[in-house]
């Protein structure tokens, strides 16, 4: 009888969470090496950021025992995390090491990147960050197609500052991106205006609720993405679900991924679904 690669996997997966809780190293990194394979996934803190903010290295080392090998931070200053902006970047990258992860990626508000960039950029770098992500534009938010114009070409100025310091400026997009004003929709304006170099995307996978494909954008648009926001929908219960048990065409997904250059991938979920979630993506 043929064992396939994923049965395999299935197969070992007690032996490698007892190896885990003996050695104290995440499951991810021992399923990865067992597997001969390195695909490495994150998870966004924003929705567990009260968790976060109350159990720092509990919290993380909490994501990590599920298979988690990645962070991407919420800046504490743009956020008003009080109790985590008291730490230096230096501090925080040492307890996020501890808990067997790593932090390649933050978001930042559209406001505190204008009137505290030099700062963040600091933290940042003391982190070890390759990416800096505009999370929201500055409020109050566009009204108008030049409105928007106007916000990409001011990011485009910020990503210069930030590929000067060796990170790369990103946009992550939301829902609200995927309207219309004047028969445009906005997400494709900010496209046309954004710099390719100097501000690369992050695609929120969870706008399939309404429609729209990241396998598609990552195909029509080669090189612009370099990040995305995993999440997964039900049509039938019109709820969210796990990764991988909803509508997303996950392996179409990450061929066009690969193919297009996405480099990272953050579940960004209801708290209930990260463990599932990070089951389906260690079977990758």
């Amino acid at each position: 009888m043929t064992t396939t690669r994923r049965q395999f996997i299935r197969k070992s997966g007690t032996a490698l969470a007892s190896a885990a809780l003996l050695s104290q190293v995440p499951v991810n990194m021992l399923a990865a090496a067992l597997a001969g394979e390195k695909f490495s996934f994150g998870f966004q803190i924003w929705t567990i950021n009260k968790e976060l903010r109350n159990d720092f290295a509990g919290t993380l080392k909490k994501m990590a025992a599920m298979g988690y090998s990645e962070v991407e931070m919420c800046s504490p200053l743009g956020y008003g995390f009080k109790a985590l902006n008291e730490m230096s970047g230096t501090e925080m990258k040492k307890i996020i090491e501890e808990a067997g992860l790593k932090c390649t990626s933050s978001h930042f508000t559209g406001g505190e990147l204008r009137s505290s960039l030099d700062n963040r950029i600091e933290w940042a770098s003391q982190i070890g960050m390759k990416q800096m992500a505009q999370s929201m534009p500055p409020m109050p938010m566009p009204k108008t197609l030049d409105g928007w114009r106007k916000t990409a070409q001011e990011l485009n100025v910020i990503g210069e500052l930030t590929k000067a310091a060796g990170i790369q400026m990103v946009y992550h997009n939301h829902h609200f991106e995927f309207k219309e004003i004047d028969e445009k929709l906005i997400y494709d304006v900010l496209l046309e205006e954004l710099d390719p170099d100097l501000v690369k995307m992050q695609f929120q996978v969870a706008v399939v609720n309404i429609g729209y494909q990241a396998a598609d954008y990552f195909r029509k648009y080669p090189g612009r993405f370099i990040s995305a926001h995993l999440a997964d929908y039900a049509t039938d219960l019109k709820t969210a679900v796990p990764v991988g048990q909803g509508i997303v065409d996950w392996e179409d997904l990450f061929e066009a991924a690969k193919a297009a250059g996405v480099k990272n991938y953050f579940v960004e979920m209801d708290p209930a679904t990260f463990e599932e979630s990070a089951k389906f993506l260690l079977e990758r």
